[in-house]
């Protein structure tokens, strides 16, 4: 299959297309043929590899150890986010399945096949939504997902969103309100109706008003 690899940190021309095998997936996991997938903020720090601390967190989380990808990548192909197609199932999912999720910490969707624990941040595509839109929407989503979650909203509870027109602010503004919360938007004046149009019960122009002395919380 085609992959898009790197060999070592370095700035974007590090990156090459090569022919590598398919990967073989595991007891647990599902083989998943990408339709497609995203560049990051995470692939980029990774491949850029501009500090050992950034190294050494990337060795541990892809290997166990500080120290084993301080020299070199040991994963050579990067990409967390991917939308495709399962080519191979375990229990969980079938064959011809239509999914997208997050491979994170393992990296692999830069390439035509991929291999994902079929438990992991995976799930069916929503049958009306192209394969490059549920490629770009899972990193933001996931993450406000996870801080909602922790913040514990319910009917009757408020939250405000500071940079509610990024990935993770807008995936929060409506998820905060798909559990009923009162929600209170931050951004700049270009992105007011947008913050608007996605469901936030008030929007705060932040060139405008300090939020943080208006009397509320």
């Amino acid at each position: 299959m085609r992959a898009v690899v790197y060999d070592r940190y370095g700035p974007p021309d590090v990156l090459r297309l090569d022919d590598v095998a398919v990967p073989v997936p595991r007891d647990d996991e599902v083989l998943i043929r990408v339709h497609a997938t995203t560049v990051n903020r995470t692939d980029c720090a990774i491949r850029g590899g501009e500090d050992l601390i950034t190294r050494a967190g990337y060795s541990y989380v892809t290997t166990g150890s500080f120290f084993r990808a301080v020299r070199r990548p040991v994963l050579r192909i990067l990409g967390t986010e991917m939308a495709g197609e399962v080519a191979a199932a375990v229990t969980t999912f079938a064959i011809g399945d239509a999914v997208f999720g997050v491979n994170a910490g393992r990296f692999g969707a830069h390439a035509e096949y991929m291999c994902m624990r079929e438990h992991a941040s995976l799930a069916r595509k929503p049958g009306g939504m192209p394969y490059e839109e549920a490629a770009a929407i899972c990193d933001g989503a996931l993450v406000a997902l996870g801080y909602l979650r922790r913040a514990d909203l319910r009917p009757g509870r408020q939250i405000l969103i500071y940079g509610a027109s990024g990935a993770i602010g807008t995936a929060g503004v409506q998820l905060a309100r798909s559990f009923n919360a009162h929600v209170t938007a931050v951004c700049g004046t270009r992105n007011v109706e947008l913050a608007r149009s996605l469901g936030s019960d008030a929007v705060i122009d932040y060139t405008r008003e300090d939020f943080t002395r208006n009397g509320e919380t």
